[in-house]
């Protein structure tokens, strides 16, 4: 149902974990793909590897942080020798410091952290359409439920999450007029490299210990299907909006729900009533 044979997908962050699972997704169904990534951050053979095993053609890998306009400007140049627009823009990119207490709340490294996660969406956006006349018809930001619920060391994470999510409403709506869909896929526990560094594999050895939260991962190809999807022309219908995708989890990884599906596993907390 879904060819994107003809379509040019820039994924920033694109080589490693959900980025690349993106990238790959695209790539399956026939999408020209463009990867950026930061110096030192890449391993490239095993990307164009990842790309040569499905049958797609190898990507465009170009280093860039998202965070410095001249980069942006050369990644810009360096798409427009290939292509002449570009359809789809993912923003994954997404970097703060660890909080381990107050002591660690610090101004810059807050607007570090925006630099980084929330504001490329805008950035990249704009200069696609200054680079190419027109801008992507999808942009899909990247986020998680930090904004609604604790997690550890993940404060400015969530406080730059916040803003790109309410970043994706308001671009939703200035564009509109353009022909732009703008919407916001939401990740809970998906393991990658960067989940590991920000709660420590110690947390996995937690989720174990509960009993019945063995099969609460998202996988990275899991966000890709529905980024591509919301990408694929099916979905034009959706702007503007934060969608979770966590297999449920969302609603039911509460006390009530970790006691009830560790019952079903026969693992009880309580003693039963006779």
């Amino acid at each position: 149902m879904i060819d994107q044979r003809g379509k040019v997908v820039l994924v920033t962050g694109g080589t490693m974990g959900i980025g690349l699972a993106t990238a790959l997704a695209y790539g399956k169904v026939g999408a020209r793909t463009i990867l950026t990534y930061r110096w030192g951050s890449a391993d490239l053979d095993h990307v164009r590897a990842a790309f040569d095993a499905i049958g797609a053609a190898a990507p465009l890998i170009v280093e860039a942080d998202v965070s410095q306009d001249p980069d942006t400007t050369a990644l810009m140049r360096t798409i427009g020798s290939e292509c002449d627009r570009v359809d789809v823009l993912v923003s994954n990119v997404a970097f703060a410091l660890r909080i381990k207490g107050l002591e660690d709340y610090q101004e810059r490294s807050l607007f570090k952290s925006i630099d980084y996660t929330a504001w490329p969406m805008w950035a990249y956006t704009k200069a696609i359409h200054d680079a190419f006349g027109k801008y992507p018809r999808y942009v899909v930001g990247l986020s998680s439920d930090g904004p609604d619920g604790y997690f550890m060391n993940y404060d400015f994470v969530a406080m730059s999450k916040a803003v790109l999510e309410t970043m994706c409403r308001y671009m939703n709506f200035r564009l509109y007029s353009e022909g732009v869909r703008v919407n916001v896929v939401r990740s809970r526990l998906v393991r990658t490299e960067s989940f590991d560094a920000t709660f420590g594999a110690d947390f996995h050895e937690f989720l174990e210990s509960l009993g019945g939260f063995e099969d609460c991962y998202t996988t990275p190809s899991d966000i890709a299907n529905v980024i591509l999807a919301l990408g694929s022309g099916l979905l034009d219908a959706v702007g503007g909006q934060v969608i979770m995708a966590d297999k449920g989890f969302e609603f039911f990884d509460n006390l009530m729900g970790i006691a009830e599906r560790a019952k079903a596993r026969d693992r009880v907390f309580w003693k039963k009533e006779q």
